[in-house]
């Protein structure tokens, strides 16, 4: 694959290429800001939609896509080996006719990241000529051959397949800066549901909440949002089945990366007491909520007044301007006026004191947080009461206030969860808990492309901090925001003898990252 007429080959573009294509992408902001910046004034003329004479025609020879941004994931996944992990680790077809395993795994990544739902909106790619011949492919499995590629699936060849993966992983996190690794690496886990109105989907329950479906256990690394190991069970099974295991293969795979400290965190149902002795010997730090149990809430009562101290908030340190004025609270303003009956929360304290759970031979550190609450109707305060939330750590050096934040920070994955729903990377559209397992497991590989993505993005020199911004909002960005910006790019495409040229037709600000990730690959 080639890029565009500015100079790329497979070499890369040379200094004056770059030059040539950082000159035409700033002509093309300047000319959106003048003409935006025009637009705005009197209008004698009426609305601005709806004035073009559209005509549409079939072009018989000029040939486009709406997913230009395939052809860069194409060149990451060549970049980091992933097609070649995938099939040193996956023996699943006796004859490649003509797709090896890695071939069926990304054909379902690339239906995601290409914005499909379903198995089914594979035909949408599959049927495209222009496509295919952009990507080199003469054809893709069809939707009925990628659920039965999913059946094929046991459980050691899913958990071989998401291993293939997170070798690829570590080939991406070692071209980070050596900074990347000083950080702590925080290894988050915790299950959502995954609903489904299907009767005949074998592995299925009825979770506590009435929902149909599966449990899908996600860890994952917090500093990058990177799903590293999944867990499917019936949505009754309790949310920390089978995590012990997942924790330990991610606390290897990050200190096989280069991390030198590693924290572990997750709810009260993650508090595996039976797991600290050997993770505290291990050296792995943890932060767990914990089961606020009658013998603690006794315990933090217990405590003078004296002791208990106001929760600073991070947000709190980390503000050094004069806060903005709050717009009015339209809710509270209703529940007021009715009547309703509320909690309202009035402060938090923090006290901390040492615990031996009954499976662990030493004591750990235990910090209370008491909720000063007052419950009201309309604006009568009732009463007023103490609710207490605890958290269980062998770090004897955070604050209690840092471990509360710990605690809060890993609450975040529940965005990770939202994305992945919203994606359908987390769905069910097969006939069995494996078959969904390998299915959610492929389909996820379309977010860690995005996290990849933002990881190679190059930092360069005098532009370093704008880098470094464009960076950390590539990593945090959702997932559909990354596929307009990066992937529904209308692009031309030209076929050589022994090239394929890639022409972008359309500007937006995010195509100078583009292009610099592009360089790098």
């Amino acid at each position: 694959m080639k890029g565009s007429s500015s100079g790329r080959g497979r070499g890369g573009r040379d200094g004056a290429g770059r030059r040539r294509l950082a000159r035409r992408l700033a002509r093309e902001e300047q000319l959106i800001g003048r003409r935006l910046e025009a637009a705005v004034g009197p209008n004698d003329w009426g609305p601005v939609l709806g004035r073009a004479n559209v005509v549409y025609e079939m072009s018989e020879r000029s040939r486009g896509i709406a997913h230009g941004g395939m052809g860069l994931i194409a060149e990451l996944v060549a970049s980091v080996g992933l097609a070649g992990e995938i099939d040193s680790s996956l023996e699943l077809l006796a004859v490649h006719r003509p797709y090896f395993e890695s071939d069926h795994v990304l054909n379902i990544a690339y239906n995601i990241v290409c914005g499909g739902k379903t198995l089914d909106d594979i035909e949408l790619r599959r049927g495209d000529r222009v496509f295919l011949d952009a990507l080199g492919a003469a054809a893709l499995p069809d939707p009925t051959t990628a659920g039965d590629f999913c059946r094929r699936f046991d459980e050691t060849s899913v958990m071989a397949l998401q291993a293939a993966v997170n070798r690829a992983r570590l080939k991406v996190w070692a071209r980070q800066e050596p900074s990347f690794f000083d950080q702590t690496a925080k290894i988050d886990a915790d299950a959502t549901i995954v609903g489904t109105d299907a009767e005949t989907k074998a592995g299925m329950d009825i979770s506590y909440k009435g929902i149909w479906g599966y449990s899908a256990l996600v860890v994952s690394l917090a500093n990058t949002a990177e799903p590293l190991f999944l867990g499917l069970l019936g949505a009754n099974r309790p949310s920390h089945e089978g995590v012990v295991p997942l924790y330990d293969q991610a606390v290897a795979l990050c200190r096989q990366a280069g991390y030198r400290d590693v924290m572990l965190r997750g709810d009260s149902d993650y508090s595996l007491t039976g797991e600290f002795d050997r993770w505290d010997s291990d050296g792995i730090r943890f932060v767990f909520g914990y089961d606020a149990r009658a013998n603690l809430i006794e315990t933090a009562e217990g405590l003078p007044d004296d002791m208990y101290r106001e929760l600073v908030a991070t947000a709190e340190r980390q503000i050094a301007t004069k806060a903005r004025a709050r717009p009015a609270k339209v809710k509270d303003g209703i529940v007021r006026q009715r009547g309703y009956k509320t909690i309202r929360p009035k402060k938090e304290e923090v006290v901390e004191f040492d615990y031996r759970p009954g499976k662990c031979a030493k004591d750990y550190r235990v910090v209370a947080l008491r909720k000063n609450l007052s419950i009201e109707r309309g604006d009568n305060v009732l009463f007023e009461e103490h609710r207490f939330f605890f958290y269980i750590t062998n770090d004897r050096n955070l604050s209690a206030d840092a471990v509360v934040a710990e605690a809060r920070g890993r609450c975040n994955q529940e965005n990770l969860h939202a994305q992945l729903k919203d994606t359908r990377a987390l769905h069910a559209p097969v006939n069995n808990l494996v078959a969904n397992w390998a299915y959610m497991t492929m389909a996820s590989i379309a977010w860690t492309l995005k996290a990849w993505c933002a990881l190679l993005l190059p930092v360069n020199g005098r532009w370093a901090d704008q880098h470094l911004a464009q960076r950390r909002a590539l990593l945090r960005m959702e997932f559909r925001t990354f596929q307009q910006a990066f992937i529904e790019i209308p692009c031309q495409i030209i076929r050589h003898a022994r090239q394929v040229r890639w022409r972008i037709q359309a500007w937006n600000p995010w195509l100078g990252a583009f292009f610099r990730l592009l360089d790098a690959l």
